[in-house]
Protein backbone atom coordinates (compact mmCIF):
# COMPACT_ATOMS: atom_id res chain seq x y z
CA UNK A 1 0.00 0.00 0.00
CA UNK A 2 1.09 3.54 -0.77
CA UNK A 3 -0.56 6.64 0.60
CA UNK A 4 -0.39 10.39 0.11
CA UNK A 5 -1.67 12.84 2.73
CA UNK A 6 -1.73 16.62 2.48
CA UNK A 7 -3.48 19.29 4.50
CA UNK A 8 -4.22 22.98 4.55
CA UNK A 9 -6.02 25.39 6.88
CA UNK A 10 -8.83 27.32 5.23
CA UNK A 11 -10.16 30.55 6.73
CA UNK A 12 -13.77 29.66 5.99
CA UNK A 13 -16.41 27.63 7.84
CA UNK A 14 -16.69 23.91 7.10
CA UNK A 15 -20.12 24.58 5.56
CA UNK A 16 -18.57 26.81 2.87
CA UNK A 17 -15.69 24.41 2.24
CA UNK A 18 -18.14 21.50 1.95
CA UNK A 19 -20.37 23.40 -0.48
CA UNK A 20 -17.36 24.25 -2.65
CA UNK A 21 -15.94 20.73 -2.50
CA UNK A 22 -19.21 18.99 -3.34
CA UNK A 23 -20.28 21.31 -6.20
CA UNK A 24 -18.73 18.85 -8.65
CA UNK A 25 -20.01 20.63 -11.76
CA UNK A 26 -17.91 23.69 -10.81
CA UNK A 27 -14.56 21.84 -10.64
CA UNK A 28 -13.53 22.83 -14.16
CA UNK A 29 -13.64 26.50 -13.16
CA UNK A 30 -11.29 26.27 -10.18
CA UNK A 31 -9.73 22.84 -9.61
CA UNK A 32 -6.30 22.35 -11.23
CA UNK A 33 -6.08 18.63 -10.29
CA UNK A 34 -9.56 17.11 -10.45
CA UNK A 35 -10.39 19.07 -13.56
CA UNK A 36 -13.82 17.55 -14.08
CA UNK A 37 -16.31 15.70 -11.94
CA UNK A 38 -19.91 14.66 -12.46
CA UNK A 39 -22.38 12.82 -10.31
CA UNK A 40 -24.13 13.00 -6.99
CA UNK A 41 -22.28 13.20 -3.67
CA UNK A 42 -24.22 10.34 -2.06
CA UNK A 43 -23.07 6.95 -0.78
CA UNK A 44 -23.27 4.38 -3.57
CA UNK A 45 -23.33 6.97 -6.34
CA UNK A 46 -20.96 6.53 -9.29
CA UNK A 47 -19.00 9.61 -10.28
CA UNK A 48 -17.19 10.43 -13.49
CA UNK A 49 -13.87 12.04 -12.56
CA UNK A 50 -11.01 13.41 -14.63
CA UNK A 51 -7.70 14.03 -12.88
CA UNK A 52 -4.65 15.73 -14.31
CA UNK A 53 -1.45 15.57 -12.26
CA UNK A 54 1.02 18.35 -13.13
CA UNK A 55 2.59 17.77 -16.53
CA UNK A 56 0.45 14.71 -17.33
CA UNK A 57 -2.58 13.92 -19.46
CA UNK A 58 -6.09 13.65 -18.07
CA UNK A 59 -7.07 10.24 -16.68
CA UNK A 60 -10.78 9.49 -16.38
CA UNK A 61 -12.34 6.93 -14.09
CA UNK A 62 -15.66 6.10 -12.44
CA UNK A 63 -15.27 5.83 -8.67
CA UNK A 64 -18.06 5.01 -6.22
CA UNK A 65 -18.84 7.36 -3.32
CA UNK A 66 -18.23 5.45 -0.08
CA UNK A 67 -18.70 8.28 2.46
CA UNK A 68 -20.67 11.53 2.21
CA UNK A 69 -20.83 12.87 5.76
CA UNK A 70 -21.91 16.48 5.30
CA UNK A 71 -19.33 19.06 6.34
CA UNK A 72 -17.05 16.28 7.66
CA UNK A 73 -15.93 13.63 5.15
CA UNK A 74 -16.23 12.87 1.43
CA UNK A 75 -14.63 9.69 0.11
CA UNK A 76 -14.66 7.62 -3.04
CA UNK A 77 -13.14 4.34 -4.15
CA UNK A 78 -11.90 3.96 -7.70
CA UNK A 79 -10.35 1.13 -9.67
CA UNK A 80 -8.16 1.08 -12.73
CA UNK A 81 -9.54 -1.80 -14.73
CA UNK A 82 -10.13 -4.89 -12.62
CA UNK A 83 -10.51 -4.45 -8.88
CA UNK A 84 -7.26 -5.32 -7.11
CA UNK A 85 -4.89 -4.20 -9.87
CA UNK A 86 -4.82 -0.53 -8.87
CA UNK A 87 -7.38 0.82 -6.43
CA UNK A 88 -7.50 4.27 -4.91
CA UNK A 89 -9.47 5.35 -1.84
CA UNK A 90 -9.63 9.15 -2.16
CA UNK A 91 -10.61 11.04 0.98
CA UNK A 92 -11.36 14.60 1.99
CA UNK A 93 -11.70 15.37 5.72
CA UNK A 94 -13.02 18.68 7.06
CA UNK A 95 -12.39 19.58 10.69
CA UNK A 96 -13.60 22.83 12.23
CA UNK A 97 -10.88 24.86 13.91
CA UNK A 98 -11.28 26.86 17.12
CA UNK A 99 -11.30 30.13 15.16
CA UNK A 100 -14.14 29.09 12.83
CA UNK A 101 -11.96 27.94 9.96
CA UNK A 102 -11.48 24.48 8.53
CA UNK A 103 -8.57 22.06 8.60
CA UNK A 104 -8.78 20.26 5.24
CA UNK A 105 -7.02 16.90 4.95
CA UNK A 106 -6.74 15.47 1.42
CA UNK A 107 -5.45 11.92 1.11
CA UNK A 108 -5.48 8.75 -0.93
CA UNK A 109 -4.50 5.16 -0.24
CA UNK A 110 -3.41 3.13 -3.23
CA UNK A 111 -3.52 -0.66 -3.21
CA UNK A 112 -3.04 -3.37 -5.80
CA UNK A 113 -0.31 -5.12 -7.71
CA UNK A 114 0.18 -2.25 -10.21
CA UNK A 115 0.66 0.53 -7.63
CA UNK A 116 4.41 1.07 -8.23
CA UNK A 117 4.04 1.18 -12.02
CA UNK A 118 0.93 3.35 -12.17
CA UNK A 119 2.14 5.88 -9.61
CA UNK A 120 5.36 6.36 -11.60
CA UNK A 121 3.28 7.02 -14.72
CA UNK A 122 0.99 9.45 -12.88
CA UNK A 123 3.77 11.88 -12.05
CA UNK A 124 3.70 14.13 -9.01
CA UNK A 125 0.32 13.34 -7.51
CA UNK A 126 1.24 15.06 -4.22
CA UNK A 127 1.81 18.32 -6.13
CA UNK A 128 -1.63 17.88 -7.69
CA UNK A 129 -3.22 17.44 -4.26
CA UNK A 130 -1.42 20.53 -2.95
CA UNK A 131 -2.50 22.61 -5.96
CA UNK A 132 -6.09 21.52 -5.44
CA UNK A 133 -5.90 22.31 -1.71
CA UNK A 134 -4.65 25.84 -2.41
CA UNK A 135 -7.31 26.42 -5.06
CA UNK A 136 -10.03 25.16 -2.69
CA UNK A 137 -8.70 27.47 0.02
CA UNK A 138 -8.72 30.47 -2.34
CA UNK A 139 -12.24 29.76 -3.59
CA UNK A 140 -13.81 28.96 -0.19
CA UNK A 141 -12.22 32.00 1.45
CA UNK A 142 -13.52 34.23 -1.36
CA UNK A 143 -17.04 32.83 -0.90
CA UNK A 144 -16.82 33.33 2.88
CA UNK A 145 -15.73 36.97 2.37
CA UNK A 146 -18.62 37.56 -0.05
CA UNK A 147 -21.11 36.20 2.48
CA UNK A 148 -19.61 38.39 5.17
Amino acid sequence: MKSITTEITIDAPAKVVWETLTALDDYASWNPFVIEAEGKVAVGSRLVVGIQPPGKKVTKFRPTVTVADEEKKFEWLGHLGIRGLFDGRHQYLLEETADGGTRFVHSEEFTGVLVPLVLRMMGDTRAGFEAMNQALKDRAEAVARERG
